[in-house]
């Protein structure tokens, strides 16, 4: 069956890879590349007046795969969603996966040692993005009034343990 590797093999190191993807075909390293799961960048009320900042921040360097960032901005949407109500706040994703990961995958088993090439070939696959965060990078920012500062700082730590490394809550008020 086929998964995911775990989020520690990609986020320790944060490293330019050789993942160039051109319209040239004879210039592209890489041939094809998988959709991003990322939806939205932008919820919630984006016109209205707010006097508070609630931000992410990011405090070590770390590769963050895009099928995290999309459930974190779920999981936080829907909570902001719940508590605060759609038209009081305006949450932004400030990170963009753009870092393309790959796997040379690997067959372990009876008679497997046929069907791959080892290192010959082993610049992989692309198997999906990741945006690469360094420290202090804001991730997501929500902005709301005063009365619900506490609701967006408790959603904001929901993404704590859906995220590789470890991060910051920052609230900023505004004038």
């Amino acid at each position: 069956m086929a998964t995911l590797r775990k989020g520690i093999c990609y986020s320790r190191r944060i490293t330019r890879a050789y993942t160039r993807k051109s319209k040239v075909k004879s210039k592209a390293y890489i041939r094809t590349v998988p959709q991003s799961r990322v939806v939205r960048y932008e919820m919630g009320e984006a016109k209205a007046k707010y006097d508070h900042e609630v931000n992410l921040i990011c405090r070590d360097n770390c590769q963050i795969r895009h099928n995290a960032i999309e459930s974190v901005r779920q999981i936080v949407n829907r909570r902001l969603n719940e508590k605060v109500g759609v038209k009081n706040y305006f949450m932004k994703l400030m990170i963009f996966p753009h870092h393309i990961l790959r796997e040379n995958k690997m067959l372990s088993g009876a008679h497997a040692d046929r069907l791959q090439t080892g290192m010959q070939r082993s610049f992989g696959k692309s198997i999906g993005f990741a945006a690469q965060v360094k420290k202090g990078k804001v991730v997501f920012s929500v902005l709301v009034n005063k009365e619900h500062v506490n609701n967006a700082i408790e959603a904001a730590k929901l993404a704590n343990p859906r995220l590789p490394g470890k991060y910051s809550v920052e609230v900023k008020k505004f004038g």
